[in-house]
This record gives C-alpha cells, structure tokens and sequence, in this order.
C-alpha cells in the first residue's frame, strides 16, 4: 500500500485490511513514499516522521508491516521501481497487488514505465462510496487497452476513506481535534512532535516532475 502517510490514518488502516480480507492477502506492507514526485510544489512531512507514524498505527496487526524502500532509496520515488523490488524479492509465483486511492490511479498513465509497472502486479484502486461509475469504467477499459491486459484493476468502496490526511493537516493547523480520525498513539506523536502547526519545521519540499 503505497502513499506519503502524511498522516496516516483510520482510513488507511480500515482500507488495507478490506483489501486484506477481500483478496485473501497473506500481508499487507505499507510503503511510505520517500521523495513523491507527483506531489509537485505541496510541502510534505519529513520521511522519519511519517515512517515512525505508520509504523504505530499498524503495529497491533500481525498482518501489517511497513517498508523503508522508498525512505531508503536515493532519489525521486518511483512507484515501478518499488514494486520491481518486491516483484524480484518475492519471486515470480507471488501475487502482487498495489493498493492506493483511486484519485492516484486516474494518473497512473503519467508514471514511470506504466505498462510495465501494471505487469509488475495488480492495481487495487480503493474509494469512497458513490464514485461516479461511468468514470471508474473508463478508467478501466483505458488500462486494460493501454496495459493489454484482460483485467489490471480491482476497485474497492471504503466508506472510512471520507477521511483525508489534508483535513487532518488542516484541523491540526486550525487547533481543531482529530481524535477518532487517527490511531491515538498517532495523535499524541503529532501533538508532542508539533506537526502540522504553523511555523512548524517538519517539512521539506517534495520533488517535481516524474
């Protein structure tokens, strides 16, 4: 499950284990993205803080875990370069999904190598209830055209993805509560860590272009 996790939340969580339950998913790894090229000019959170956050909001479930691959890695964050590194970890008789919004799929053709990434593995778009239908089967029938592929998405409706990690950002900045919105060990890093306040200095412009 791939994202900036900026912050991460119940959304996020309740979103991957539907994912989980709904494919028969041996584990579900939560991949922060370390430089996103696609947030062109938004200033995003600094990497360790974001990691620490998704590594205690999935740490009471046995079948998440969370990867530094993007933290690590030098340079822009590159989805297919990602999944090519879970695709040769695991082998080519895994199945390897990757789960992220549907508002970033809808951009999926202006990746890095997209044809190759959906050869990689199998796209999960997960959205909020009442997505117009006519635009999620268009977005389909381009992929299956672009990647040759006979079906390259799975769609999911997740109601707790009516929360965004922008609102959480703005009702921190605005001294407004986000409890119930996060996992509270997440809440109380935020509050002791000062994230999202204005004049904070978590922050770090994210690079541009792909």
């Amino acid at each position: 499950m791939g994202g900036t996790f900026d912050p991460v939340h119940h959304g996020h969580l309740v979103a991957a284990e539907a994912v989980r339950a709904r494919l028969g998913l041996e584990r579900v790894v939560f991949v922060p993205a370390g430089r996103p090229p696609h947030k062109e000019k938004r200033s995003v959170s600094d990497e360790r803080h974001r990691y620490l956050m998704t590594v205690m909001a999935t740490v009471t479930n046995p079948l998440f875990t969370v990867s530094r691959v993007e933290i690590d890695r030098p340079g822009p964050s590159f989805t297919v370069d990602t999944v090519r590194a879970f695709r040769d970890a695991l082998g080519p008789a895994s199945s390897l999904y990757f789960i992220t919004g549907f508002d970033a799929v809808r951009e999926i053709l202006t990746w890095r190598e997209p044809r190759l990434f959906m050869r990689l593995c199998k796209l999960v778009a997960v959205t909020r209830p009442g997505y117009p239908i006519d635009e999620v089967e268009a977005l389909r029938a381009r992929l299956r055209r672009e990647s040759d592929l006979p079906d390259p998405l799975e769609i999911l409706e997740v109601p707790a993805l009516a929360i965004s990690s922008s609102d959480i950002r703005r009702r921190v900045a605005a001294g407004e509560p986000i409890k119930y919105l996060v996992p509270e060990s997440v809440e109380t890093y935020i509050e002791k860590t000062g994230l999202y306040r204005p004049g904070g200095r978590h922050r770090r412009e994210s690079v541009v272009g792909d």
